[in-house]
């Protein structure tokens, strides 16, 4: 027989030890939950609410994190910064940077482009040789208004023909007075002397006819100088296309001091604003000066056509007899950057680095004479300011960062 308790309290002692064993677990976790320990039936209900509002509350914050942000007494990160923060496999791919075109050779900065680069861009070079080259004075035109040359043409074609009518008079009253002479006694006292008389006026008129004729030419000579006076006389077609503005005549002033020698034949004129180069064909020296400039003038026409007109000023170009030894260095290619002028050679392989274009540089057929340069050489002479503002980039305090 099994031995019973002894008594019914240690029986109920039993069942309330084992009540009291599982009391304490509940106990445990209520805790862990922050609640009060309650037992019996009332403490497992109080773990399901807990259980149920974390169990809601992490469904909440997995579908929607930025609640948490929006809820002040909390004081937690964000669940997509804490992600970002933590998670480097999803961080921005870092850009490329571009590879630098530029380079410091014999402390000179060198533009490096591939073929393919220089043709994109438009750069293009001509191989030059140095050399002698007639130099081109600089020098300053005006066109002239002609409105007293067709003054002056026009008068004395009216002189000339008062000249003619004079002679005729003169002439048929010189005949009647000889006829009145050679009739003797038959011809009276009184037509003897009207028909005098009437000659001599008539030799006066003519020789006023002639002084006024003599008086114009000179007049024409003093102000347009020999050439052009000479066609106003003689009405040539050079003063007729003049007149008709066919063609228009332009005073080039030379620099003080400046003398030519020889009959300066080659000369061009710029014409705004686009500065494009027209011919001008000599004429003669000027009869005289620019006031505002106080050099040795000289006529030359120009064509009707070419974009001048009568009051404009303009940069003239006459080729000199004297040479200069050196590159030429067409003006297109001249690039200007911090307060002087550049041409940019070939250096090595694919590399163009700047020179400078020595101030006062002399002109021969729109181009400089650059003479310190002594062997051929290659140049730009289009694309020189992409080249410019590919160094300028690299230079700039933008590059230098991107570099660090």
């Amino acid at each position: 027989m099994g031995k019973s308790p002894s008594c019914p309290h240690e029986a109920g002692n039993f069942g309330i030890q084992n009540r009291d064993k599982s009391v304490i677990h509940t106990g445990g976790l209520e805790s862990l939950a922050g609640v009060t320990r309650v037992k019996g039936r009332g403490s497992s209900q109080s773990w399901l609410i807990v259980a149920l509002f974390l169990a809601v509350g992490g469904l909440v914050l997995a579908v929607e994190p930025r609640l948490l942000e929006r809820v002040p007494s909390l004081a937690l990160p964000s669940a997509r910064t804490v992600f970002r923060a933590e998670s480097p496999a999803h961080e921005a791919p870092a850009v490329p940077k571009p590879a630098s075109r530029t380079a410091i050779e014999g402390g000179r900065i060198v533009v490096k482009l591939a073929p393919g680069e220089r043709e994109r861009i438009g750069v293009e070079t001509l191989d030059v040789a140095p050399g002698n080259h007639r130099i081109e004075i600089q020098a300053y035109g005006s066109v002239l208004d002609l409105a007293r040359v067709t003054e002056l043409t026009n008068a004395y074609a009216s002189a000339q023909a008062a000249l003619q009518t004079a002679q005729a008079k003169a002439e048929v009253s010189k005949s009647a007075f000889q006829r009145a002479r050679n009739l003797g006694p038959y011809a009276t006292q009184v037509q003897l002397e009207t028909a005098e008389g009437t000659y001599q006026t008539d030799q006066a008129s003519l020789s006023a006819a002639q002084s006024q004729l003599r008086t114009l030419a000179a007049t024409a000579q003093q102000e347009w100088g020999p050439v052009i006076g000479k066609a106003i006389i003689e009405r040539a077609p050079a003063v007729t296309r003049l007149i008709e503005r066919t063609d228009f005549l332009v005073q080039v002033t030379l620099p003080p001091g400046e003398v030519l020698k020889g009959q300066p034949n080659t000369a061009f004129a710029e014409v705004p604003p686009q500065s494009e180069r027209v011919a001008l064909r000599y004429v003669s020296p000027a009869t005289r000066t620019d006031q505002r400039i106080q050099g040795v003038s000289l006529f030359y026409v120009v064509s009707g056509d070419s974009g001048l007109l009568p009051g404009m000023s303009t940069l003239a170009f006459i080729t000199a007899d004297r040479a200069a030894h050196g590159i030429l260095v067409p003006e297109d290619a001249v690039v200007h950057w911090q307060g002087g002028a550049w041409f940019y050679r070939a250096i090595g392989e694919g590399g163009f680095a700047r020179h400078p274009l020595p101030s006062g540089a002399a002109m021969s057929a729109d181009a400089y004479v650059v003479g310190d340069i002594t062997e051929e050489t290659e140049i730009v002479v289009r694309g020189a300011q992409a080249l410019l503002s590919e160094e300028a980039r690299a230079q700039s305090p933008a590059a230098v960062d991107d570099d660090d």
